[in-house]
């Protein structure tokens, strides 16, 4: 695949890719078009999509991966992508794939809004390569899960032409998996998989990364060199794919989990009042499995999208669709089987925010039997023992620290003293800089704004960008530069900016972290990081350890 020049197009027809917006007659722009921007699958000729805002990257946007999962394949595991239809279908002529598809079916956000917007012909990638890239180039692979508490997400949300065009030496894929009801629906009878499958949204993951070791290197991709990463439900997802059975060789060499969402990861036999919720709500309640499956299947998108958001208000504990243990693919709760030590044995990055969440208003005992329906009154007892309202300086404090600990941040000690005892690299950090837009504090998700070019995620796959300041940009490039190092070598430090601290690695003797934040005000930008180096108390490690211990209430 050769990457030519794809600035010599008309400026009208550059002004409509800048936006990723379909061209008006593709056929007429296609004679245009220097064959480097087409990249040939063996299957079928894709042309991607290079502006003049980011004329050093090509972005190929909405390559299918797997067969869409319409009809019969509605609620199953995704079916590998057939070739030979695509090749079919395409009858030669170069598809177009420089703009961005419709996410899949979003699931509401709160109990204010409605979900639904999206398609269900959604199990596709977005590439981003360095214009120029060739097949045999060995590129290091960078894949993104997206986040949304596997309710909702769109990954034109997240774009990556400016990281390409900062390290143009790496390949970049997202990846739409399915969400909520459409991709988590889970009932016992699915175990056997005549009617359904557990966990097709988590497969259809696993399907992505498959199809990035047939194609990647198409792109110019190193299928050898592939890091995942993923934030909230991204970086759970990449948590469960180091615990993951996929009965093949390994799909990855390296992950950065940002904020580890530790919803529980019920049985299905816990989420079977869910599932009798939403096929009754849709119309479907009656008759045996066979009878319901099939009414599923013949209902209309909004039918189920209204269904599921209706039963489905909580984002965490057993009223939400989320991944289950399966004993097949998931076997088992992920913290159990990490503190086995049966994970993958990969260098890892593992992090979360200053404040992640709150308790929406509810006391501790209540959000913390919320968020694990199965938390015993003796481990809330303990878990408030553990954190003495006298060493916090208001109510407040106490609760957002509590419910940080056991929501997101935790994780991070877990995993990187598993990994540390294992021998296994790993970095951590604390991400300090605040989202004014999420409210005060640095709470979950506050470092989407500053990677992905001052973005704000709205309702329904929505999404605006904010002008960044200088001071923005700098501690971005920073981020990134860590991150695609990362991707690189398995060390964040290997391509640092010069202005960087040296990231070192955790140990369970010395706790050492990264704490992420821009500069000071005043500084000279692009020249003085606000970055520092912290330790870890021993006190956040007991109470992290607790946590961990109530692996079997907590179910993550």
């Amino acid at each position: 695949m050769f990457v030519g020049n794809f600035l010599s197009l008309a400026t009208t027809l550059a002004t409509r890719l800048a936006d990723h917006q379909r061209p008006l007659v593709f056929d007429e722009v296609i004679s245009q078009v220097p064959h480097g921007n087409i990249v040939d699958l063996g299957y079928a000729r894709y042309l991607g999509n290079q502006t003049v805002s980011w004329p050093n990257t090509v972005a190929y946007l909405g390559v299918p991966y797997a067969e869409p999962p319409l009809g019969d394949l509605r609620f199953r595991a995704p079916v590998p992508l057939n070739t030979a239809r695509v090749a079919e279908e395409s009858q030669g002529k170069v598809l177009d794939a420089t703009f961005y598809p419709e996410a899949c079916i979003q699931g509401a956000m709160g109990s204010t809004d409605a979900g639904g917007a999206g398609s269900e012909d959604c199990l596709k990638v977005n590439i981003y390569a360095p214009a120029g890239a060739q097949e045999g180039a060995k590129l290091p692979v960078l894949v993104y899960i997206h986040e949304g508490a596997y309710v909702w997400g769109n990954p034109a949300s997240w774009p990556y032409e400016h990281w390409v065009e900062q390290s143009p030496n790496v390949i970049i894929v997202s990846t739409y998996y399915r969400l909520d009801g459409f991709g988590f629906l889970s009932t016992p009878e699915f175990s056997t998989g005549e009617l359904g499958d557990l966990n097709a949204g988590f497969l259809d993951q696993i399907e992505a990364l498959r199809w990035v070791q047939k194609y990647i290197s198409k792109f110019g991709g190193d299928p050898e060199k592939v890091t995942i990463n993923g934030i909230s439900a991204g970086a759970a997802s990449t948590e469960l794919h180091l615990v993951a059975n996929t009965g093949e060789a390994d799909l990855f060499r390296g992950v950065i989990a940002q904020s580890v969402y530790r919803t529980p990861v019920p049985m299905p036999e816990q989420q079977q009042k869910l599932f009798d919720a939403f096929t009754d709500k849709a119309g479907c309640g009656s008759g045996d499995l066979a009878t319901k499956m099939a009414c599923m299947r013949a209902a209309s998108v909004s039918t189920l999208a209204i269904a599921q958001d209706y039963v489905s208000r909580a984002l965490t504990g057993y009223r939400a669709f989320h991944p289950v243990v399966d004993e097949k693919v998931i076997p088992d709760y992920p913290t159990r089987l990490i503190q086995k030590g049966l994970f993958r044995k990969v260098p890892l990055i593992v992090g979360a925010t200053t404040n992640e969440m709150d308790t929406d208003g509810l006391s501790l005992p209540a959000h913390a039997r919320r968020y694990f329906p199965s938390l015993s009154d003796e481990n809330i007892k303990r878990l408030q023992e553990a954190y003495p309202r006298s060493e916090f300086p208001s109510e407040d404090a106490w609760r957002q620290t509590i419910c940080t600990s056991y929501s997101f941040s935790c994780a991070r000690s877990t995993m990187a003293s598993e990994w540390d005892k294992a021998g296994v690299n790993t970095w951590t950090y604390r991400y300090n800089q605040p989202d004014p837009a999420l409210g005060e504090g640095v709470l979950h998700s506050a470092e989407l704004n500053k990677m992905f070019r001052g973005v704000h995620i709205g309702l329904n796959g929505t999404y605006t960008f904010s002008k960044q300041t200088p001071s923005e940009v700098a501690f971005s490039q920073e981020l990134i530069a860590y991150w695609l190092s990362f991707a690189r070598t398995l060390d964040p430090n290997t391509h640092k900016l010069d202005r960087a601290p040296v990231w070192p690695a955790y140990s369970v003797d010395k706790r050492d972290r990264i704490v992420l934040q821009e500069a000071p005000v005043g500084s000279d930008v692009g020249a003085v990081s606000g970055s520092y180096l912290e330790i870890e108390s021993e006190t956040d490690a007991q109470r992290c350890s607790l946590m961990a211990s109530m692996v079997d209430e907590m179910q993550n």
